[in-house]
């Protein structure tokens, strides 16, 4: 299956599309906010701020969630140029997602989403450039080092491909207690493969300094076969054997479909970065959001996001034919479930920097340097005088004080969770409306979310 032909969120703005029925994206964005906001304000340290900024959204979808973090980032920006009395940057923002994806309707609210801009900012602010990119994130995109903020929101844990899996996953669509050792290993594998192909293309993409924060669909355990990553997968994978035994569904069809998804822990998101070695972490949050954010008919609604998200897949499977039956006894038993237990989404937030070297050079450069010099007193002040060394190489080195921070420092702070509610009236969001700061601030928290504590 070529996934990126495939893979896609429902177009349009009707009932069933995903821009109806992304409202849990909606609250994870904004729970996200004071992460932005810091990073913005790393990214703009000692007031700054380059004259033409560019912003990249990976994975944006359409509907009225691909513009609240650009809002956010932008009005971040903003802040921190008026305190200072600068002139606005220009801004060059690109939409991301692979072919498939609804650009039409992304782009129709486009002009409704610049004309709440300038109410909030001011005419002063800006301009403002909006450029959709269509293709998948594990490939380069954009120009060298031309990206200065990059923003994603669940969305990379979908990945490149299906996983080659060794052995049949039988009964399972997913990873769950029943698959094989090798399944898992596979799928393991896979998402490092990918996010380790994310990362590089980034890389070269990004200026140094360059802040990216990263909102991934996780989980908390240790364990890759956990209810709380695993189980909205494997109530679809019931659905999905119920439709084989009433002989709506070959079960050949069945044993040969596996979602292209990996949850990834902490633990693993941290891994991959420090292997690849480009970026540094400032923080590494995890947050966690009720399946049921809805005040009435939660598995009605629960039922109509995952079909908004998943149908594509699915349909091109099994057909389109049965798509219907198949989530109305998927809605009965999301009903079930979560009438008798609570039901949580798990979310890993990583924001990272982008170094001017690679800590494997810099550490290759250092035992160079630690065999060439007897009088390095410490691995620390070797490192110290490597980096001055390299300043004469690299005429653009301008971030060596955060550099020595990292290489000091190689395990880097693990922040615990400060997350707040965030900004926004999520039904004002998929109204179109944006609201202003004190408007934001004066919305009562969100139901169904919890900010918890984490550290590794």
């Amino acid at each position: 299956m070529e996934l990126i032909s495939v893979l896609h969120m429902k177009g349009g703005i009707g009932d069933s599309s995903y821009a109806s029925n992304s409202l849990v994206g909606n609250k994870v964005i904004s729970m996200t906010r004071p992460i932005i906001e810091e990073a913005v304000s790393n990214l703009c340290r000692n007031a700054t701020i380059p004259e033409k900024l560019c912003i990249a959204d990976l994975g944006c979808a359409s509907g009225p969630n691909a513009f609240l973090a650009v809002l956010g980032i932008m009005k971040a920006v903003d802040k921190i140029r008026k305190q200072g009395g600068f002139q606005s940057p220009e801004f060059q923002v690109y939409l991301n997602d692979l072919p498939g994806n609804d650009f039409n309707t992304l782009f129709r609210d486009l002009p409704q989403f610049q004309e709440s801009m300038k109410e909030q900012l001011g005419l002063d602010f800006g301009p403002c450039f909006f450029t959709g990119v269509p293709g998948s994130f594990y490939c380069r995109l954009f120009l060298s080092k031309t990206l200065h903020f990059v923003h994603s929101s669940y969305c990379l844990q979908w990945l490149s491909q299906v996983p080659q899996l060794e052995e049949v996953n039988k009964g399972n669509i997913y990873i769950a207690t029943t698959s094989p050792p090798s399944v898992i290993s596979a799928y393991h594998q896979q998402f490092q493969k990918d996010f380790t192909a994310f990362l590089q293309c980034r890389s070269e993409e990004m200026v140094k300094g360059g802040r990216m924060v990263l909102t991934i669909l996780g989980r908390k355990s240790d364990d890759p076969t956990s209810k709380e990553c695993c189980h909205i997968w494997e109530l679809l994978s019931m659905a999905l054997t119920d439709m084989v035994s009433q002989g709506l569904i070959e079960e050949k069809r069945l044993d040969e479909f596996n979602i292209p998804h990996y949850n990834p822990s902490p633990g693993e998101v941290k891994q991959v970065v420090e292997n690849e070695g480009s970026f540094s972490i400032d923080r590494l949050d995890a947050s966690q959001v009720n399946w049921d954010v809805y005040e009435n008919d939660g598995a009605y609604n629960i039922t109509k996001c995952i079909r908004s998200v998943a149908e594509s897949l699915l349909a091109n499977q099994f057909g389109h034919a049965v798509m219907d039956k198949l989530f109305q006894r998927y809605l009965e038993i999301i009903a079930d479930t979560i009438s008798k237990e609570t039901t949580q989404f798990f979310s890993v937030i990583v924001t990272v920097t982008k170094s001017a070297l690679r800590l494997q050079e810099v550490a290759h450069f250092g035992i160079l340097n630690h065999q060439q010099s007897a009088n390095v007193e410490s691995s620390s002040s070797g490192v110290k005088n490597l980096l001055s060394e390299f300043n004469d190489a690299d005429e653009d080195l301008n971030e060596k004080d955060h550099i020595d921070d990292y290489i000091l420092d190689p395990d880097n702070q693990v922040y615990e969770n400060v997350l707040s509610d965030g900004e926004g009236d999520e039904e004002a969001a998929h109204r179109g409306e944006y609201l202003s700061d004190d408007e934001a601030d004066k919305e009562p928290q969100l139901p169904g979310t919890t900010n918890i504590n984490f550290s590794i």
